[in-house]
């Protein structure tokens, strides 16, 4: 593990960038940017055009360390170059931004009113190439739909058991149980997610560390005594469906929460917009973003 950036993870004032719509995700992702799916017709073609416009982002002026701690990378991202290094250390050498992969592989069937994460195939061999490229800790998502006190007992055992095992790998894992925002029963989600992620935080060999990317509450101010534990070294908010501005919005009223948003930071972006009214609208969600993650 690298000091530096945790460090810089730990303590450094500033979002993480999520930049990792996978293969299923894609399609959606290019047509937000303006890029429909008569334009390619191979997974080659659409991942060099996604990987064209993360690149646009990464490479604009207005995304640097001033604002930006890390940026969430899917393997197929990882595995490219921007400017002939791999994206990893473009982002830490040019940027001064740390890097995390996306290693899930999408989600299981409900169940208990919850989807837990399908099996992750060859994980220890992934995790083995992404510290090979540089990668700083991964990212893996789950989501809770119902207050099922069963079905989120389970999905926090399940992102726990996996990150030990990206920890023990070198890598300091997100841990991201998502609570469905359009959930009925939101709060008492979330009551029973912190309940049964403090367990599992106790339950920790002393050197472990992990990271918690959350939906943001509806109480303010709810993840405080989270960020306080000694294995945690960062809680960041995903956007969950939000606009930028009601994402801002909430954020800002939860001390301490950092964004890790990936919708609602590229919201806005198309592939037709020349650079200057490219960089423009990206510098301004950042800035937004940014002091909202500040407070």
């Amino acid at each position: 593990m690298n000091q530096e950036q945790l460090n810089r993870i730990q303590t450094g004032k500033g979002f993480i960038a999520a930049l990792d719509q996978s293969g299923g995700s894609t399609p959606k992702a290019l047509l937000q940017y303006g890029i429909d799916t008569s334009s390619y017709h191979t997974d080659e073609e659409m991942f060099q055009l996604v990987h064209a416009m993360r690149t646009r982002i990464i490479k604009s002026p207005a995304f640097s360390a001033e604002h930006i701690l890390g940026a969430i990378l899917f393997e197929n991202t990882m595995d490219r170059t921007i400017d002939g290094a791999f994206t990893a250390d473009f982002l830490w050498k040019q940027k001064g931004i740390v890097s995390f992969l996306k290693v899930d592989k999408g989600l299981d069937t409900q169940a208990n009113g919850v989807q837990l994460m399908k099996p992750i195939q060859g994980l220890d061999k992934l995790l083995k190439k992404a510290v090979e490229k540089h990668i700083f800790g991964t990212k893996m998502r789950s989501l809770i739909k119902e207050a099922n006190a069963k079905g989120i007992r389970q999905i926090v055992a399940q992102q726990f058991d996996l990150g030990k095992q990206i920890f023990a790998a070198g890598l300091v894992p997100i841990i991201e149980p998502e609570v469905d925002i359009h959930s009925a029963d939101k709060q008492h989600s979330e009551e029973l997610l912190k309940k049964e992620i403090l367990a599992q935080l106790t339950a920790l060999n002393p050197d472990v560390k992990v990271m918690l990317k959350l939906s943001i509450p509806t109480q303010d101010d709810f993840y405080s005594d989270l960020m306080k534990n000694e294995h945690v070294v960062r809680v960041v908010a995903l956007s969950g469906g939000y606009t930028q501005n009601e994402a801002n919005e909430k954020l800002a009223r939860n001390h301490g929460l950092i964004a890790s948003f990936s919708r609602a930071l590229a919201q806005g972006l198309t592939a037709q917009q020349t650079d200057e009214a490219f960089d423009k609208l990206l510098s301004d969600s950042i800035q937004s973003i940014y002091h909202a993650s500040i407070t």
